[in-house]
């Protein structure tokens, strides 16, 4: 079917109308919302969220989850409960979410939140290659929170375990208490650190790139590296993109899987997509002796 410029014009405006509506209404319901968490601003900015997208027998997952996490934030806080699911059978390794989580938080060198480990196994020809995305657990009972010496990490009632880089000192209690080694320490460096080499084959020192400045929006605040301030020095780690989450977007990593192998939503939700992967698959956590009651489930 033909469509001449006028129609096309006017279809485009129907859209942006539509568009703008919908943020209207999330930005409504978020100037409403008490989320309780001391952690930067109780309201964020706003996106459009396409929460009037109607079910279809064939909907991409990543549609059923923006539609569970629109359902779950119009709840308050403490009647949240966010869980990440895992299916290591669809998981193959790109790393795409590692890089996706490294560019959305622009983490520095030696600070990664969601690493994948690779596990080899069986000899050749018969190799088995077992991955395994390793984000923070986000467990019922952190042990890194009671070691911290001035309370600057905590358990939120959504389950998310965050970091007021304001107060942490840096003393690294919590990445020795964490038994996933899922906190990492920032150290200040810079990608472009000694990139430059001299004649005689040396690094050499030089200011870093502009773009390495730029300021991340981890927990709904402006962080800058200029003038070696917070979060350097401070310990990091991942928060299931809470900044992401306060506008009604799914985490990162769970958006650049090309395998469709991550899983976010609510598990106080009878009818979510997460609370029905966990009651019909096997699933497990990782380190369970270790009684930390893990939120993080995995599919094997």
């Amino acid at each position: 079917m033909s469509m001449d410029r006028r129609e096309f014009v006017k279809a485009g405006a129907l859209v942006g109308a539509g568009l703008a509506a919908t943020a209207g209404l999330v930005i409504r319901d978020r100037m409403r919302r008490d989320t309780g968490d001391p952690v930067g601003p109780k309201t964020a900015r706003s996106l459009p969220v396409l929460n009037n997208i109607p079910p279809r027998l064939n909907d991409d997952v990543l549609v059923r989850m923006q539609r569970d996490l629109v359902k779950a934030m119009a709840k308050p806080v403490e009647q949240r409960k966010w869980v990440m699911v895992i299916d290591q059978r669809k998981c193959v390794g790109c790393h795409a979410c590692t890089i996706g989580c490294v560019a959305e938080n622009k983490l520095p060198p030696g600070v990664v939140y969601r690493p994948v480990v690779t596990e080899e196994s069986g000899e050749f020809p018969n190799v088995h290659l077992k991955f395994t995305p390793r984000p923070c657990m986000q467990c019922e009972k952190p042990p890194c929170v009671p070691v911290c010496p001035v309370q600057a990490t905590w358990r939120r009632p959504d389950g998310i375990t965050v970091v007021d880089y304001d107060k942490c000192i840096g003393c690294r209690y919590c990445l020795t208490a964490c038994p996933y080694g899922a906190r990492t320490s920032d150290f200040g460096e810079y990608y472009t650190d000694a990139a430059a080499v001299g004649a005689d084959g040396k690094a050499v020192s030089g200011p870093h790139a502009p773009w390495e400045d730029q300021p991340n929006h981890e927990y709904a605040k402006s962080w800058s590296r200029k003038g070696h301030r917070s979060p350097m020095g401070n310990a990091r780690k991942c928060h299931f993109c809470l900044h992401r989450l306060e506008v009604g977007q799914l985490p990162m990593c769970v958006t650049t899987c090309i395998g469709r192998a991550t899983y976010f939503g609510d598990q106080n939700d009878p009818d979510g997509l997460v609370t029905e992967l966990i009651a019909r698959n096997n699933v497990h956590t990782l380190l369970p002796h270790k009684g930390t009651q893990p939120r993080v489930f995995y599919i094997t």
